[in-house]
């Protein structure tokens, strides 16, 4: 198996032992964003759910098209959020990302998440 390390100087270096995104064969897995202006170094956390989540998705952009891919290739992706009343807000940025044939996706309410964040994704995308 020959595993290669996705990494974008735009989006977030990872804040532990992990790599941005992972590529085996055809198959990339995109670690958790969470709203980090890599340009910045700003948390986004006190813009509101919605531009938080909107970072978010722009970390995921730049590491999918380090990659070579985009949202029209994610099969699959993860939602974590801190609060499940914050779902609708995150539901319609997501959304925005994927204009036709969105992947499968789980959204779960957990109690904490790095750096105190409202939101992270994760996401698994097809060369």
């Amino acid at each position: 198996m020959t595993k290669t390390i996705i990494f974008s100087p735009d989006a977030p270096a990872p804040i532990g032992p992990y790599s941005q995104a992972v590529q085996v064969e055809n198959t990339i897995y995109v670690s958790g964003q969470i709203a980090l202006d890599q340009a910045t170094g700003k948390l986004m956390t006190d813009e509101g759910i919605v531009i938080e989540t909107h970072q978010v998705m722009r970390n995921i952009r730049f590491i999918l098209r380090e990659a070579g891919v985009d949202f029209d290739n994610v099969v699959k992706s993860t939602i974590f959020v801190k609060d499940l009343g914050n779902f609708a807000a995150i539901n319609e940025v997501y959304g925005s990302y994927f204009a036709e044939l969105p992947p499968a996706r789980e959204t779960v309410e957990v109690s904490r998440l790095p750096k105190d964040v409202n939101v992270e994704i994760s996401c698994i995308a097809i060369v």
